[in-house]
């Protein structure tokens, strides 16, 4: 079975048609609505989605995980992670799972910036980039362009190897560093993410790294 996971916070405008396009690529489309206060979960159950749902807001961080525990339950082969607003393609899935498969790897990272499709804000660019991948080395993990990037695929021996502690956006960065605990073989590929508006802020940015630094310390 593949299986994608895709963690959804108030996305009732664009989690339907990104599953309806989920679908024809995957076996099971997993939308694990965290706490949303709109339309999101029903959106996606219409849509073909299976759901789950968090009563509150954890995290994305927690999302996911919850999406893993499905995955290993059901047993799932290979899996996908994918955002539910609308930014990734899904031309990229097909082309990455053969590479993982073909490639003998245990985990696909997508990087926005090795992709000339993508068109990046220039504070993620310029001003985020930097700072996160400062804090990718105090991680201790892997030298990845884009480890912030939520396109990545893993088979069944990442799956049930991986296990996330951190709720929020620190997962990111707990990936990579788990992969290199464990020894996973792992590939980076090119994949387009496509900004519907002008992008996450400064502030929003802030945040991503507070919470990268509150996982960091936290353990």
């Amino acid at each position: 079975m593949f299986l994608a996971i895709v963690p959804a916070y108030n996305e009732s405008k664009r989690v339907g048609s990104v599953v309806r396009s989920l679908l024809l690529h995957v076996d099971t489309v997993l939308v694990v609505d965290d706490g949303s206060t709109d339309d999101t979960a029903e959106i996606a159950w219409q849509a073909g989605a299976t759901v789950l749902t968090h009563r509150l807001n954890r995290g994305q961080g927690a999302a996911l995980e919850t999406g893993h525990v499905y995955a290993r339950r059901v047993g799932a082969e290979y899996i996908l992670h994918f955002d539910a607003d609308g930014q990734f393609s899904v031309d990229d899935i097909l082309p990455a799972l053969s590479l993982l498969k073909h490639a003998q790897v245990d985990i696909i990272f997508g990087s926005r910036y090795k992709d000339s499709r993508s068109n990046v804000p220039w504070t993620k660019k310029y001003l985020l980039r930097p700072i996160g991948k400062l804090v990718d080395r105090m991680f201790g993990g892997l030298k990845l362009s884009d480890a912030h990037n939520g396109f990545r695929l893993f088979n069944k021996n990442a799956l049930h190897t991986l296990s996330l502690t951190h709720s929020g956006m620190a997962h990111a960065s707990e990936i990579p560093a788990l992969v290199k605990k464990h020894g996973l073989r792992y590939m980076e590929v090119p994949v387009s993410v496509m900004y519907h508006e002008y992008g996450q802020g400064i502030g929003g940015g802030i945040r991503v790294v507070r919470d990268l630094l509150l996982g960091k310390f936290s353990k």
